[in-house]
Order: C-alpha cells, then sequence, then structure tokens
C-alpha cells in the first residue's frame, strides 16, 4: 500500500463563504465536489496556526503548565504554546517566545519535532512541535489573560501520564512521544 496514493478521495471546493469571523477562529462554509461528482457542504474553522515547544532540563525533566481551557471546561497538563502573532510569523519564533513567555526559560538548542494538524474534520490549524534543550532558566511573562501553574516532573513521569490517559492535550501527548523518542537517539 502506498500511503501517498491519493487517486479516487480527493475533493474539489467549488465556492467558500465566510460565515463568522471571530478573535481566534474564522468560520468558512465550502461546498465540495466529491470524487463521484455530488457535492457535499464543508464547515471549516481557520485558525492562523500555532507553535509548542517540549523544553527538557539537563536532568530529563520537562517543563509543562497547567491552565483552564474553557472549551472543554477543566484544567489540562500541557506544553507551553501559543498561536502565531501573524500570518507567515516563524513557527521556531513564535515557539521561543511562547517557551520565554510561559515558563521564563530559554534553549540553547532547538529541534523541530514535526508539525501537526489538530482536528482536521473541522478546523486547518497547524501547530509546529520543537523539543528545547540545554535550558537557561529566567522570570516569566504570561499575557494578561493567561493564569498558568508551571509543573516540573522527569520526561518518563509525562511519558508514562500520556499512557495513563492523564495527559490528554494532542499537542502534550505527541510532543512528549516523539521527545522521549528523540532524547533516546532513534
Amino acid at each position: 500500500m502506498d500511503i501517498h496514493d491519493n487517486a479516487g478521495i480527493l475533493e474539489k471546493t467549488l465556492s467558500s463563504e465566510r460565515v463568522f469571523d471571530g478573535i481566534i477562529l474564522h468560520i468558512d462554509h465550502l461546498v465540495n465536489e466529491l470524487p463521484n461528482g455530488h457535492t457535499a457542504p464543508r464547515e471549516v474553522a481557520r485558525h492562523i496556526g500555532a507553535s509548542a515547544v517540549i523544553p527538557v532540563d539537563a536532568e530529563g525533566n520537562v517543563w509543562l503548565v497547567k491552565q483552564f481551557r474553557a472549551p472543554i471546561d477543566r484544567v489540562l497538563l500541557e506544553i507551553p504554546a501559543g498561536k502565531l502573532d501573524y500570518a507567515g510569523e516563524d513557527r521556531l519564533e513564535a515557539a521561543q517566545r511562547e517557551l520565554a513567555e510561559e515558563t521564563g526559560l530559554t534553549a540553547g538548542k532547538w529541534t523541530h519535532l514535526t508539525d501537526i494538524v489538530t482536528t482536521p474534520g473541522f478546523s486547518d490549524e497547524k501547530i509546529g512541535l520543537y523539543l528545547a534543550t540545554e535550558l537557561t532558566s529566567g522570570q516569566s511573562h504570561p499575557d494578561e489573560d493567561e493564569f498558568l501553574n508551571v509543573v516540573k516532573l522527569p520526561l518518563a513521569d509525562a511519558v508514562a501520564a500520556v499512557l495513563r490517559g492523564e495527559i490528554a492535550d494532542a499537542k502534550t501527548v505527541c510532543a512528549v512521544m516523539m521527545a522521549e523518542h528523540a532524547l533516546r537517539g532513534n
């Protein structure tokens, strides 16, 4: 099986209408032509994109943040992250900014792990994931509307928390598992 073969499954967008302009999201209604020639409506949440970083110190500890997430009405344990400030912003620069803002940390070494699409069933959001090492501590300065607690724990404990379902945030799950793999030298 060729994972790159898209024959017979591609859709063509025939029309697109912006139906909502929000602070973080914009909603478009599409009409797409299906491979069989029929049409189908699609609703797409447009998002500028984001960057996220998994900081791992010399002792093998990962630095995470706990914060309340209104859409799901609960506190989550996550890697530092934030949306891009403008279309086309360099994702690495955004990750560096978010790490400093949320944890006060800076990193001497940065590794791009991957880019993920978070919920492609209805959103075009893409998040760049980075591993930050060779950490230096400093003063955090979160955004005015951002209240969070920094949590430091061994990366092995974060992996175990992912496997137990205690870390549920998708970008954090991906980053923890990819960082663990990368740091093992694989």
